[in-house]
């Protein structure tokens, strides 16, 4: 009796191993020829898509059968729709987003037009954990924080739409900081904010430094923009000598916003994701792909001459996040939704 039983679990065993094996040649072999769409939720030219076509020149071969990545811009309503997109996409491991984390947010406060559960996400990962700081233009006279506070009339700041963070941080700042404000939202991207604040429409904008630094090189390098604020938990090594929003926080009340809604959803604001339901298989795959992508040397070499920051987080990693950002008090999401999400 004690062999049929010993040979039965050895067979059980071998069988488990045996589809295990025959279940990942499958995934590996479904790749082949095969092309993934990584669909970013903003226009082409800003931050957003640089670092996605970056990623895409090199994820293909960290995925078994090195299928096709190509990047579709999808821009409008701050990555809204193409979190939308994706939410009710075919969940065939094909299809890969792109959009801002802060959209989280944007489901805890029951925003119109948000039609997706973040929890049911399958999250891939994050390239960089980022920082936000405002660039405005020398032309518009604020050249320094000083100068912001001491405004006469509102300072035009550009902004895509609620949930993305060039929305997101200058309605935290009026509150937070009380900085005269005029918020100019509609923009499609932060490479429309930028030829805006070129053109004299407004005076900048308060989006992620990793980005600034890299699509405003030139104005930055000239004198023609300056970096007058940084919102951050401490002061970014890039910008020693920027003022840090949080050490002008006067209230608790402030600083809460600032945590909130700034500093806590930076880590996961290049949030790439799948459809929710995608098949365990191709998620590892294309999990274990991402991060060999963003660790790649070719990669890192490309990011590195484009001065384009590499922090990245697992896609484990960002469910911890997300999950948490469910655990806020009913008073804070009170208070941070009547200040992101003010009546029309």
């Amino acid at each position: 009796m004690g062999k049929k039983i010993l040979c039965a679990v050895s067979f059980v065993a071998w069988l488990v191993a045996f589809l295990a094996a025959r279940n990942l040649a499958w995934t590996q072999e479904f790749y082949k020829d095969k092309t993934i769409r990584i669909i970013v939720g903003f226009a082409a030219g800003g931050g957003f898509d640089t670092y996605a076509r970056i990623i895409s020149r090199h994820m293909g071969k960290h995925i078994p059968g090195n299928p096709t990545i190509i990047v579709e811009n999808m821009g409008g309503a701050g990555s809204l729709l193409a979190a939308n997109h994706l939410y009710r996409a075919k969940p065939d491991g094909l299809t890969i987003g792109n959009f801002i984390g802060t959209l989280v947010l944007q489901q805890i406060y029951g925003t119109k037009g948000v039609e997706f559960d973040a929890r049911k996400f399958d999250w891939l990962g994050v390239p960089v954990q980022d920082s936000t700081a405002c660039a405005l233009t020398k032309a518009s006279g604020i050249t320094s924080l000083e100068k912001w506070i001491a405004a006469k009339e509102p300072v035009k700041i550009g902004g895509e739409a609620p949930g993305a963070n060039d929305s997101d941080t200058p309605r935290i700042l009026k509150v937070a900081l009380g900085l005269p404000i005029q918020l100019i939202e509609g923009y499609k991207g932060t490479s429309q904010i930028r030829l805006a604040a070129e053109a004299g429409e407004i005076a900048g904008g308060c989006w992620t430094w990793e980005s600034i630094k890299v699509t405003w090189r030139k104005g930055l390098e000239s004198g023609n923009v300056n970096v007058v604020l940084q919102l951050n938990p401490k002061r970014h090594p890039d910008l020693p000598n920027v003022p840090n929003a949080i050490e002008y926080a006067k209230t608790e009340e402030g600083r809460m916003l600032l945590e909130a809604a700034v500093h806590n959803p930076g880590a996961i604001l290049r949030v790439y994701a799948s459809p929710p339901g995608t098949a365990k298989d191709r998620l590892e795959l294309l999990r274990k792909g991402f991060m060999a992508t963003v660790k790649d040397p070719g990669l890192l070499a490309e990011t590195n001459k484009a001065g384009l920051a590499i922090n990245p987080l697992t896609g484990a990693e960002v469910e911890k996040i997300v999950a948490s950002f469910f655990k806020l008090q009913p008073a804070q999401i009170a208070r941070l939704k009547e200040v992101l999400q003010p009546a029309r």
